[in-house]
């Protein structure tokens, strides 16, 4: 009896170190992936804390580390960089004046960041009013006609901007908006994304609470401002930035419908630098990063929300 009873416990203490196994696993994975999270985090964010420290280097400084990068032969063409680039990450002497320069001595990069201002800002705020509406009627209506519809802003969807380039500059030229803001604007305004994100989101509504809004009285404009529209908050939010960004950073529209160089934005203008300003770059660049942080940081938890959202009322 006294040998039952001292075997007993074993098992206890099988499972014990198979517990603790398990949690050495879990710890050594958790490790493992923080660990390599980590360093692609690091990777990714490099050009960005390399951009914005160099911001703060004096020309002779930028000219003696990155002078052979940006080099070019009589031609024009690129110098054979026969040495290593010094990568610096923290300047010799904090110097301001190429903020001073672009900020104060010369207007053009300003301005340029305004035009990025008064093309962006329309795009973004109608192409949601008008994809919330597209939305909304994808939502409600059903049939064969949306369906096919609606495949069709998929495949548009799907096409990178450059394909449709060459019918959107015949069209604005039809329309005789070709250099005007409009054979921007209205590309963009009409673009199949945020109608394709906000219907996937909408069809996630409950039905039943569209029925419950009918019964009490509700028409369609009530139903898609006060039900509709609020649960799509978070979607809208996912849209609003992924639009932002995208549009921000925008080249080819502006270089092909836009012959007046003083209506292309800054994204065009940073391409154009000569390399005597390079640090005059840096700076600009810096300055232009800006808006597109502060869009994702202040909409960072209306991502997530948008993304994970799977439909239903919160309480």
């Amino acid at each position: 009896m006294k040998d039952l009873k001292a075997s007993r416990p074993v098992p206890a203490l099988n499972r014990k170190k198979k517990i603790n196994r398990k949690k050495v696993k879990t710890a050594i994975k958790l490790t493992l992936a923080t660990g390599v999270a980590a360093f692609f985090a690091i990777l990714f964010l490099t050009p960005i804390i390399l951009t914005i420290t160099n911001s703060f280097m004096s020309s002779s400084e930028i000219s003696a580390n990155y002078g052979s990068v940006f080099a070019t032969t009589q031609s024009g063409g690129k110098v054979f960089i026969s040495e290593k680039v010094n990568l610096k990450f923290i300047p010799d002497i904090v110097s301001f004046s190429q903020y001073i320069t672009v900020l104060f001595k010369s207007p053009d990069y300003l301005f340029k960041f305004w035009n990025s201002v008064i093309l962006v800002g329309p795009i973004v705020l109608f192409q949601l009013a008008t994809a919330l509406l597209a939305a909304y009627g994808f939502t409600r209506y059903r049939g064969r006609i949306r369906e096919i519809i609606f495949f069709a802003y998929i495949i548009l969807m799907l096409m990178p901007y450059q394909v449709t380039l060459v019918p959107n500059y015949l069209v604005s030229n039809w329309l005789h908006i070709l250099d005007t803001r409009w054979a921007i604007w209205l590309p963009g305004i009409f673009s199949p994304f945020a109608v394709y994100l906000l219907t996937k989101y909408m069809r996630k509504i409950p039905y039943s609470v569209i029925e419950a809004a009918k019964i009490d009285g509700a028409g369609e404009w009530k139903i898609f401002t006060k039900i509709c529209v609020p649960l799509c908050k978070g979607a809208v939010c996912s849209a609003a930035i992924l639009v932002f960004i995208d549009y921000w950073n925008m080249v080819e529209q502006p270089l092909i419908l836009l012959s007046n160089e003083e209506m292309h934005p800054l994204s065009v203008f940073l391409s154009k630098i000569n390399s005597g300003e390079i640090g005059l770059a840096f700076a600009v660049a810096t300055i232009y990063m800006v808006p597109s942080l502060l869009v994702f940081l202040y909409g960072e938890d209306y991502l997530v929300e948008g993304i994970t959202y799977q439909g239903g009322i919160k309480g």
